[in-house]
């Protein structure tokens, strides 16, 4: 998932970020930050030693087998109750402590399909193959940072179990780059062979975002996202020919145009939707008219109303280009989507304040009325079964590199970016804290 970029000084960062300090604040807290700084240093060279081997050895989705099983070893060393393959490659650990809340703590495992080039001295030179072809694979969007952080919440809640009641689900999920995990875990049953959770939580490293920051929204926080694929059929001819084709580029072409009047006509101006259209695909040569063209859009929302209006002008947009070129139907495949996440009300105000209480001013905390990021995540699939769910975003930057860049007045790497590295040490001792921080609020901490 592609995350906004937050600056100090920027529009999109609230000013008390800026000045956070890069660990968790020694304040009082629910959970005594003492507490929870030995069992980080206790596991810190074990956890970083984790955060690298994932970085060298990354995986796409569904192929996630060694990663996997690295995470089910540690979590079975914790003493969690474990079980593979689910969803494919999915791992569900269960750790059980008493009377009380069942705890969803996911993260994600799958790494993207392109080249580092961060220059770390344990940088991924992975090569897979993908669709026939040979491809580099990278961490670039900090899904190892979020992998190592959930191992250490993991070891953390078990160090201090004696301040809380329940039972934890923690869950690795396969493919979230393709937006498919975790309906493919839910369809395995998740819901269903372990206990049903009764509250969900995640976190996301943020590039551009300072480390100390904690940013909690409440409402939607990030977008809807369907990915639909058409294939305009035409009639394929000599290029000097052109009256005796039906010609899919022009269709496409025609097509590409013509749809973002969905946006600057059908859509609420004040309502956020982005329609793109990321692949054009047709023909070989230039003297050859082919007879097909494929489209590859993302669309994008953050109200199930918007989201319903994009794809009903995408669909009818693309089927009355076909029909003013005389050509047949086009095909028109959605593979994937997935909603817009939205974070439970009253889990934000619960947990706003011990989370406050630990890392002081670095707590961003953003109204239902705000707008959310255009990024999207499968994580709404857990809110769309009707689980309550709280996601949240950690910085992952030094604040002193980020001054750097905007004194040069050029935006840094961030998720996504093949050059991104975040401060991986210290984001993942904050994404613990604060994964930490909420559950033992929840679960009897404070």
């Amino acid at each position: 998932m592609r995350l906004p970029i937050f600056l100090c000084g920027s529009m999109l960062m609230l000013a008390p970020a800026c000045g956070a300090s890069q660990a968790f604040a020694q304040s009082a807290g629910p959970i005594g930050p003492v507490a929870v700084d030995n069992v980080l240093d206790d596991s810190k060279a074990s956890i970083e030693g984790l955060y690298r081997d994932l970085h060298q050895h990354p995986e796409l989705g569904f192929a996630e087998v060694r990663t996997a099983k690295l995470l089910a070893d540690r979590m079975r060393k914790l003493g969690f109750t474990v079980t593979e393959n689910v969803g494919k490659t999915g791992v569900v650990a269960v750790y059980q402590n008493g009377a009380g809340p069942v705890a969803l703590v996911r993260t994600e495992m799958d790494a993207l399909p392109m080249e580092e080039k961060t220059g770390l001295p344990f940088a991924s030179k992975a090569v897979v193959e993908k669709d026939g072809k040979s491809t580099l694979v990278a961490h670039s969007c900090g899904h190892d940072v979020h992998m190592a952080w959930w191992v250490a919440t993991a070891q953390a809640l078990v160090a201090l179990k004696d301040k809380w009641r329940g039972t934890l689900l923690f869950v690795a999920q396969p493919s979230e780059e393709t937006l498919s995990g975790a309906k493919t875990m839910l369809d395995d049953g998740l819901l269903k062979r372990f206990p049903r959770p009764d509250y969900a939580i995640a976190a996301h490293v943020g590039g551009g975002m300072p480390l100390g920051t904690v940013l909690v929204k409440d409402g939607v926080i990030l977008s809807a996202s369907d990915a639909v694929d058409i294939t305009f059929k035409g009639r394929g001819a000599h290029g000097s020919a052109p009256s005796a084709a039906i010609d899919p580029i022009v269709m496409g072409a025609n097509f590409v145009t013509d749809v973002q009047s969905v946006i600057s006509r059908r859509k609420d101006a004040g309502a956020f939707g982005v329609i793109t259209v990321g692949a054009f695909q047709s023909g070989t040569v230039g003297n050859i008219i082919p007879d097909t063209a494929t489209l590859r859009l993302s669309l994008r929302s953050f109200t199930p109303e918007v989201r319903a209006l994009l794809l009903d002008g995408v669909e009818k947009t693309a089927k009355g280009v076909a029909m003013i070129a005389g050509a047949p139907p086009p095909s028109i495949v959605r593979p994937y989507g997935t909603a817009e996440t939205r974070n439970d009300s009253s889990l934000v105000a619960r947990l706003t304040p011990p989370l406050k209480s630990v890392f002081g001013e670095g707590v961003v905390s953003m109204p239902a009325s705000a707008p959310g990021f255009s990024g999207s995540e499968d994580f709404s699939m857990f809110a769309a079964a009707g689980i309550p769910s709280i996601y949240l975003m950690i910085g992952g930057d030094d604040p002193t590199v980020l001054n750097g860049y905007k004194e040069k007045g050029i935006a840094p790497p961030t998720n996504h970016s093949p050059n991104y590295a975040p401060s991986a040490r210290q984001a993942i001792r904050n994404g613990a804290a604060a994964l930490v921080t909420a559950i033992l609020a929840q679960n009897g901490g404070n």
